[in-house]
């Protein structure tokens, strides 16, 4: 029996990845180079700001040292922050799929490779800071996805408040392939949303779905 759904955010709650794509290119600006959007998403959009930052010192394309990475992080932080304050939203279909669950008595969580702040402001602008008993974001594991350490710390909080959860009864939504390798490797079963990916890069999902409203408590299982 389901007991709880377990949501990415950006992608699958907030219209935030291209946010982050730009983000990143006004702080790369700065070292004369940008990220392709197409390279973006096939290569860098499921890294964490750390490991995103990281991978590009290693591929050569930023003149620094890794000892610079949390200074990059910081800035891109206040940068994401401007931008969401203008531009960001929850993306259509959320709002009423919460209300199902709610319904439904399902209890729901967040876990996330964007920063707690981030996604704090996001909910709190939407109204919705209530909605979910958890919050695991980048800043509470030190490897992000496809790791499954966000979604193993994301089920013992939930545990806390109901020792007897298991992993069967949880389904996380993502909409990226790392997502659901990390959801996959924790021993969960998955929904994919097609927000940021074509259906035929998501089909290791257990499910595939254009728009959460279109999730019914059938497919939940």
């Amino acid at each position: 029996m389901l007991k709880v759904v377990i949501f990415d955010f950006d992608g699958v709650i907030a219209d935030s990845e291209i946010l982050h794509f730009r983000a990143f290119n006004r702080i790369l600006a700065q070292f004369d180079f940008q990220i392709q959007k197409r390279d973006y998403y096939q290569k860098y959009l499921g890294l964490t700001d750390k490991d995103c930052y990281k991978t590009l010192i290693q591929e050569g394309y930023l003149p620094v040292s890794e000892d610079q990475v949390p200074d990059l992080v910081a800035q891109k932080k206040v940068v994401y922050k401007q931008f969401a304050e203008s531009d960001g939203h929850i993306i259509d279909g959320v709002r009423s799929f919460l209300g199902l669950l709610n319904h439904h008595g399902i209890t729901k969580a967040i876990c996330s490779g964007a920063l707690e702040a981030e996604i704090q402001l996001t909910l709190a602008q939407a109204g919705l800071e209530n909605e979910f008993v958890t919050v695991v974001a980048a800043d509470h594991v030190s490897v992000g996805k496809p790791d499954p350490e966000g979604y193993n710390l994301t089920l013992t909080q939930l545990q806390e408040l109901d020792p007897t959860l298991t992993t069967s009864q949880c389904i996380v939504i993502e909409d990226s392939h790392w997502g659901l390798e990390a959801a996959k490797a924790a021993g969960m079963k998955t929904i994919a949303v097609t927000n940021s990916y074509p259906a035929e890069q998501l089909s290791m999902a257990d499910n595939i779905v254009s728009s959460l409203d279109l999730i019914t408590v059938e497919d939940l299982g």
